[in-house]
């Protein structure tokens, strides 16, 4: 599977690396690698999102951050790795 990331969830990732978290670091690759394997279930509470964020899925970072991204195509597309359900 490939992995796309929007220029948002590019730019998270950076912040996340200039933050020195290395614990939300982890869990980003953690949680990466669980997608590959099964998009929908897993660790992080895989949950579908709904409304505007139709077909799109939220993975916990932590208890502040969120992981959204879709599968579609034998891609994964990334589109946030901060905030709250913002993709």
């Amino acid at each position: 599977m490939e992995i796309e990331f929007t220029q948002r969830a590019y730019k998270d990732l950076e912040e996340w690396k200039i933050s020195g978290n290395s614990k939300a670091l982890k869990k980003i690759r953690e949680l990466t690698e669980a997608i590959l394997t099964d998009p929908f279930s897993g660790i992080g509470k895989p949950e579908p999102l709904k409304h505007q964020y139709t077909g799109k899925w939220s993975r916990r970072i932590d208890r502040e951050h969120r992981y959204i991204y879709e599968v579609r195509n034998n891609t994964l597309y990334v589109f946030s790795l901060r905030g709250h359900y913002t993709p």
